[in-house]
């Protein structure tokens, strides 16, 4: 595994110009998309991954993922509203595409992708980090690392700190990791005899970036890349501290499948052949990625 350097790993990354390509072969122009397009044309079939695909998927050439689009720059929806794009969404089509199948791309709500992979979906993409409670439901391969973060207006005008949350309302998107440690944080204060943390939780975090900026929450939290991004964008928005808490995050496939040894497969055959990093580049988080895609790590 790759080590990441908590503190920079992706502060200084999450915020360059997401419009930069390094190559044809990795990003090409797509409509009026001011983003990186992946193109799957440069991905070759490996032939030992493909071996592995389960017959009826194989036979329908088709590889499903589900994600939660509003999770930029990991996944989130193009300037025409409709299509998804971001690095796990290149990431997707180049598993797809390396098993000699097309990715078909599907948006859903964060906490209804896990209990439908294996009926609905055949597989799940959407910065899922790697927990104890979600390898009892499903596997999970490991492809990138990505801390926690929390980001404040600028200026930080409620003068909070991030070793002390305590008294502030912080927005979360539903299902994520971070509704469960805010939660904790929470309960933490209440013991403590602090002022109350109040918890604001968004069905995406587009919303919770955006209650944010408006003021209605004065802290949001969320995963590191996703952080910095949001203070690129929204241009309202300034980190409160530094990242920390560095995790893996996972594909998901059906527990104990055999689709999970192909993802698994296909997602070594990207890091061994340079294809993971080359895409992670393209959209500012080139310090992301692994270099072995362990299936259900040890915790």
């Amino acid at each position: 595994m790759r080590k990441l350097p908590v503190a920079v790993a992706f502060a200084a990354t999450a915020a360059v110009a997401l419009s930069a390509c390094t190559n044809a072969s990795e990003t090409e122009g797509s409509g009026d998309s001011e983003y990186p397009v992946f193109d799957v044309a440069a991905i070759a079939v490996d032939e030992a991954a493909a071996a592995l695909v389960p017959a009826d998927i194989a036979d329908s050439g088709v590889l499903t993922f589900a994600s939660e689009t509003s999770y930029a720059p990991a996944e989130f929806l193009d300037v025409d509203g409709t299509t998804p794009i971001g690095y796990d969404i290149d990431i997707a089509k180049a598993i797809a595409a390396t098993l000699g199948l097309e990715a078909q791309l599907e948006t859903a709500s964060f906490d209804s992708i896990i209990p439908a992979i294996g009926s609905k979906f055949d597989a799940g993409i959407s910065s899922f980090t790697i927990t104890t409670e979600r390898l009892g439901a499903v596997d999970m391969t490991q492809y990138i690392a990505a801390g926690e973060g929390y980001a404040v207006q600028t200026g930080n005008p409620g003068g909070f700190s991030a070793d002390n949350l305590c008294g502030a309302t912080v927005a979360v998107q539903v299902g994520t990791i971070q509704e469960d440690e805010i939660a904790d944080t929470a309960a933490q204060c209440e013991a403590d005899g602090a002022d109350e943390l109040e918890i604001l939780t968004y069905q995406t975090n587009a919303d919770a970036t955006t209650n944010v900026v408006g003021g209605k929450a004065d802290v949001l939290f969320a995963d590191s890349p996703i952080i910095g991004y949001a203070i690129e964008q929204t241009g309202k928005l300034e980190w409160l501290g530094e990242p920390f808490a560095t995790a893996a995050q996972g594909v998901v496939t059906e527990k104990d499948s055999e689709l999970t040894a192909a993802v698994s497969a296909a997602l070594q055959a990207l890091m061994d052949n340079g294809t993971l990093d080359d895409i992670l580049s393209a959209w500012g988080v080139a310090d992301a990625g692994l270099d072995e895609a362990t299936t259900n790590p040890s915790l």
